[in-house]
């Protein structure tokens, strides 16, 4: 009988495959934890329409603002955080589209997303933006708005509605024709 060498091999290779069969049952179990944590979401709930949460935010600088209080106003509600690019794209016409509106009475309020407050206060620095913002401490407002990253933009109507919802950055000209859709 002739030996071939190959049995360390087969070893080898059957090691290899219940590390691969262990990883692949871990990445099971993960991707099932992380579906019952609500981490992946189909599009049917993504919040894009229907009743807005409620929310308490409370504001960098003081102060607290709850979303029910602007009911009869229309209300734009940005997710954002500094580390975002995207977020920058969209931060100076969202503040310019604040300041024409304001005396309209078209409220902003600029949620920060998974971000620390000195970054946070350094991006509102750098934009100028005077809306109210403020942390989502605990990821307690973007679990109820379902977003999935930032930016993410929502606007509410006067009755408290979604009426509108964007995921990634959203451009000037879609700010403005939604704003106009709703008479502002």
């Amino acid at each position: 009988m002739v030996e071939t060498g190959f049995s360390g091999g087969n070893a080898a290779e059957t090691k290899r495959a219940r590390l691969g069969k262990a990883l692949s049952i871990g990445a099971v179990i993960l991707f099932v934890a992380l579906m019952a944590a609500g981490i992946f979401r189909s599009a049917q709930e993504q919040r894009k329409s229907g009743p807005a949460p409620d929310f308490t935010l409370p504001l960098y600088g003081g102060g607290e603002i709850t979303l029910s209080s602007l009911r009869g106003r229309v209300v734009v509600i940005n997710f954002w955080a500094s580390w975002c690019d995207p977020c920058r794209e969209e931060a100076s016409f969202l503040e310019q589209a604040w300041r024409k509106r304001k005396e309209q009475g078209v409220m902003f309020i600029g949620v920060d997303y998974l971000d620390s407050e000195k970054e946070a206060l350094a991006y509102l620095k750098e934009f100028n933006i005077t809306y109210p913002n403020g942390p989502d401490l605990a990821s307690k407002i973007a679990q109820k708005y379902r977003i999935r990253g930032v930016p993410e933009t929502f606007i509410v109507d006067p009755e408290g509605r979604v009426v509108f919802f964007k995921m990634g950055a959203m451009t000037e000209e879609e700010l403005l024709a939604e704003l106009a859709k709703l008479g502002y």
